[in-house]
């Protein structure tokens, strides 16, 4: 069985509508796929609704979007969650809007250098998704500053950048807790992809772990080999998931649905730790004539 649990759709800054999405996992030879938009369950639907023609299962989930006191971005996968519960919905809900606010200081900055407006980033950007720099970095390409997203978060769009600004973004502690309130499941995405920026101490982990972690995204394309070492090790002394997956984003990122994977074991006992909501599954087809 191929799973693949990490994927988003262009209701974040994935390039491809959720059902485009399912049909992609399918062609890409997969058998259970995990749509997982940041800050995000709004592709929930269309997803479920093209599961059947997929013939490709969907976890339901979301990418939330962390910050440590000391200001290191974390980024926390939730499975399986009830997508309505009152304390993440009102958390996610903050750092959506302060995702939009942060867009628009960074446009006003960058159209200072560059040939770039706000209506440039908004015409990247599917109603009603997550507004996020990868939808700058697709204006900026448009404009033909950069010749991709990578280029873009490479040099113009890094947070070492005089264009970078911070927005808010809960405690990961808190975001562990919430998720486990909601009835999800909650894995730290990528831990130690130190090409994206500053990672986070044993610390965090432990204080993560305490919280009611359950897993590590281990085999991912931005974890470097002695790093995936490290984690496996805390896995094992913690009794943490371990989880595999490619972080598709269409033709936003070079990441290709399957490059990585998750054993069934470990999506069964997900399944079994996930109370919010559940697994789609496609069902016997139905005659005809």
């Amino acid at each position: 069985m191929r799973i693949d649990l990490h994927a988003h759709s262009n209701v974040s800054d994935g390039t491809e509508k959720p059902a485009d999405v399912m049909a992609s996992a399918a062609r890409a030879g997969l058998d259970v796929v995990a749509l997982t938009d940041h800050d995000s369950t709004d592709g929930w639907a269309e997803a479920t609704a093209a599961v059947q023609e997929s013939g490709v299962a969907l976890v339901p989930g979301m990418e939330v979007s962390c910050r440590t006191e000391e200001g290191i971005s974390v980024h926390l996968l939730s499975y399986l969650h009830d997508p309505q519960h009152p304390g993440l919905l009102e958390e996610i809900t903050k750092a959506k809007d302060a995702r939009h606010t942060r867009a628009e200081r960074m446009v006003t900055l960058l159209a200072e250098d560059y040939p770039l407006t706000w209506d440039d980033v908004i015409h990247h950007v599917a109603p009603g998704a997550t507004l996020g720099r990868p939808h700058i970095a697709d204006a900026l390409v448009a404009a033909g500053v950069v010749e991709d997203r990578s280029e873009a978060f490479a040099s113009i769009l890094t947070s070492r950048s005089r264009y970078f600004i911070q927005h808010y973004a809960p405690d990961p502690t808190t975001a562990v807790e919430l998720v486990r309130a909601a009835g999800g499941v909650p894995v730290f995405a990528h831990p130690v992809a130190s090409s994206r920026g500053r990672i986070v101490g044993e610390r965090v982990y432990q204080e993560m772990i305490d919280a009611g972690l359950a897993g590590l995204e281990i085999d991912h394309r931005d974890n470097p080999e002695e790093g995936r070492e490290y984690l496996r090790r805390l896995a094992a002394r913690h009794g943490l998931l371990v989880t595999g997956s490619s972080d598709y984003h269409g033709t936003g990122k070079p990441n290709l649905l399957g490059e990585n994977l998750t054993a069934p074991e470990v999506l069964a006992r997900i399944e079994e730790l996930g109370t919010g909501t559940a697994v789609v599954r496609p069902g016997p087809a139905l005659p005809t004539g």
